[in-house]
């Protein structure tokens, strides 16, 4: 727990959104980050069909903030440490070390030529064998989905490799003690609650909190932070286990979906507009 911070009762969180968990051994979590071109910046290569990195200005994935600020709210109430995981170009680098500005522990980045045009299926495969040489972890978080392929199959998938329960959608979690969490999952007119035994993985969507801003101290730490880089090799993978080799699926076509029947636009006054749309719809039925 951070220095100076009050001691919470039994059973009574500090952490709005995080139910107290009685205190046992320390927690390891580890969240899952994608860097991602900003929405406007999306470019396709004409010939690979994959995403344009080079020259594109990048981003944390923000659902993946959200994922990262769950994090470290959950430290924060049960002590432990955050490490921040990645699978990316060198670059990706850059996202890491805005990751340990806002407060994570430690950051490892998954960068290999062999990564290259990795499915959703290969990204999981990877990042699986990631937390394995990690030794696991208690609680994994991902965003629930990434804004430049808006799957949300990574953190699913990933789960399954791992062979433990996820969550998706998660709005809020809650303690019970002996390993168990709570979690409110948002549905379109409400939510439902389920429960699932530690370890395990959960998306959350933004109505889980509000991430903090990065603190001038952890700016400091992140500009000399060492971040290891791991490679397939480091892994115990072979090529053709990830990226585009590893991959069942493959984009072969992009396109913008076809004009659907004859367009009219109506100008002047709302007034105008209505009559003559009113006009349009009478004559469209015959009357």
């Amino acid at each position: 727990m951070p220095k100076n911070a009050p001691e919470a009762q039994s059973g009574q969180s500090l952490v709005p959104g995080v139910a107290a968990l009685p205190q046992t051994d320390r927690m390891k979590i580890i969240v899952c980050l994608k860097q991602v071109p900003e929405s406007q910046n999306v470019r396709l290569d004409p010939v690979t069909h994959n995403l344009q990195r080079e020259g594109v200005k990048s981003i944390i994935n923000p659902f993946d903030l959200y994922a990262l600020e769950e994090g470290l709210r959950v430290r924060e109430e049960q002590g432990g440490e955050v490490i921040v995981l990645s699978m990316g170009p060198p670059q990706a680098e850059s996202a890491l070390r805005e990751a340990l500005t806002y407060g994570a522990d430690r950051a490892i980045l998954l960068s290999d030529r062999a990564f290259a045009g990795a499915d959703t299926w290969a990204t999981a495969y990877t990042l699986a064998a990631a937390v394995r040489r990690l030794d696991g972890a208690d609680l994994l978080f991902c965003g629930k989905q990434a804004i430049d392929g808006d799957t949300a199959q990574v953190g699913p998938e990933l789960a399954a490799f791992l062979d433990i329960p996820h969550v998706a959608w998660a709005r809020k979690l809650i303690f019970t003690g002996a390993g168990l969490l709570q979690v409110e999952r948002l549905l379109d007119h409400g939510y439902d609650l389920v429960e699932v035994q530690l370890p395990a993985l959960i998306t959350v969507v933004k109505e889980i909190n509000t991430p903090r801003l990065p603190s001038f101290k952890a700016k400091l730490r992140a500009k000399s932070a060492q971040i290891p880089v791991w490679t397939a090799a480091d892994l115990g993978l072979a090529p053709e286990q990830v990226g585009f080799q590893g991959s069942f699926t493959r984009v072969v076509k992009v396109f913008p979906p076809p004009a659907r029947g004859q367009r009219q636009l109506l100008e002047g006054s709302p007034a105008e507009m209505a009559a003559a749309l009113w006009s349009r719809l009478r004559q469209w039925r015959g009357q």
